[in-house]
């Protein structure tokens, strides 16, 4: 049976100064957003609306602060209010682990709206360019998440090939969630949107397909993430993060309704 290798949560200590692996991982992420970016950009559509070079770093200045405030203010408010409010020096330390991606949508949402509005484009314009470029670095995060044997998985079957015992939790095996959640709701939403934008779609369509591509990818994973805390509602019980996963499946159908309801544009 395999067993969390628990790494060093510090990848780098240079005096007083440590840098963590989980904000390496922030790094690659945002990496990876310039490097998508300026791949998506060469694609005869996306040159046709006028996205430049440029649009990709500055859109990067303003997405970083979303991920982040609102990534870490959804943790709090979505996740651990009761600690974080007990323990309000704490909501600073993002290099501990703890970002909530609804939250980072959320905090997305608000800075490519107030770009948009700078650079004369429509948000949802914004979004359905910048939708494949955000799931690997997603994927990256939660690759943070493992190094930091956060989020463990429930409990698996002995007999699992990967099942992984986490020493930071307990003697049991378990599934390991942030990998899979990485592979899925990262690794193939990318390879499906990636696909799907790289041809000329409605207005609302791309950003659409991410919603619904991430809803229901995290809805799945969820099932083998020991929760943060769970509710039932009419004899289902669901967790946290499939409670906020259903919004987005919902976004996503409604979004692909409309778009193709009209005629295709860029």
């Amino acid at each position: 049976m395999l067993i969390h290798p628990m790494p060093d949560p510090i990848a780098i200590s240079i005096g007083p100064l440590s840098i963590h692996w989980y904000g390496l991982m922030y790094l690659l992420a945002f990496g990876l957003f310039v490097l998508l970016g300026r791949l998506r950009i060469r694609q005869p559509h996306m040159a046709a609306a006028g996205w430049r070079a440029e649009d990709i770093e500055d859109m990067l200045f303003y997405g970083v602060l979303g991920v982040i405030i609102g990534g870490r203010l959804g943790e709090v408010l979505f996740y651990h209010p009761d600690y974080y409010f007990a323990h309000p020096l704490e909501i600073a330390a993002i290099w501990k682990g703890g970002m909530s991606f609804h939250g980072g949508f959320l905090g997305v949402l608000a800075a490519m709206a107030i770009w948009g509005r700078k650079h004369g484009r429509r948000l949802m314009d914004v979004m359905d360019f910048i939708a494949p470029l955000v799931p690997l670095g997603y994927a990256a995060g939660r690759i943070g998440n493992f190094i930091n044997a956060e989020l463990p998985g429930r409990v698996a079957d002995a007999s699992l090939p990967w099942a992984m015992i986490w020493p930071n939790v307990d003697s049991l095996p378990r599934h390991p969630s942030p990998i899979y959640q990485a592979l899925v709701d990262g690794v193939l939403l990318f390879i499906v949107l990636w696909l799907y934008a790289k041809k000329p779609r409605p207005y609302l369509a791309v950003s659409g397909m991410f919603a619904l591509g991430y809803g229901c990818a995290r809805f799945f994973t969820e099932y083998f993430r020991m929760p943060d805390y769970e509710v039932s509602f009419a004899g289902w019980t669901i967790s946290a993060g499939q409670m906020l996963s259903l919004p987005m499946i919902v976004l996503g159908l409604i979004l692909l309704f409309i778009a193709y309801r009209k005629p295709a544009s860029v």
